[in-house]
């Protein structure tokens, strides 16, 4: 990419572990404000949204952020553990996003999680804005 080339939204759907995978990927160190997640019971959907950082940007445009949109269709559960639902100014940090035995897991630095029960894996990613600089950038020790 050249230097002042736009990278493209993302925009991804998730129907395998591989896919999922690569969602997880790119929403890894994404900030997600309590106030942003919900469970839709009568749409059976489950949705947040996050500032996302964008790895994919990475060594062109080191730095950035984006607001991206996520959302977990055909979920019968959502249980959240270690989190304060009530505090809704509270932020969390997304570490990984995982799927096994019909069950979708996020887990958050710090301990918390949510599950989802789900009769199938379908999930979609997509960005809601213009990627902006930003001085919250994640760093990862080396082991």
């Amino acid at each position: 990419m050249s230097e002042g080339e736009e990278t493209a939204p993302v925009r991804l759907r998730a129907q395998s572990l591989e896919d999922l995978s690569v969602i997880s990927a790119l929403l890894q160190d994404a900030v997600v404000p309590i106030g942003d997640i919900a469970y839709l019971r009568e749409e059976n959907s489950f949705v947040l949204v996050a500032s996302r950082y964008c790895w994919e940007c990475d060594g062109e445009r080191t730095g950035m952020r984006v607001l991206a949109g996520l959302r977990f269709d055909q979920v019968r559960k959502a249980a959240f553990r270690d989190i304060d639902r009530k505090n809704r100014n509270q932020f969390l940090e997304l570490l990984s996003v995982n799927f096994a035995d019909g069950a979708v897991a996020m887990h958050f630095a710090g301990g918390g999680a949510i599950r989802l029960d789900v009769d199938d894996l379908t999930v979609a990613l997509e960005d809601l804005d213009e990627p902006r600089p930003t001085t919250f950038q994640p760093s990862h020790e080396e082991s």
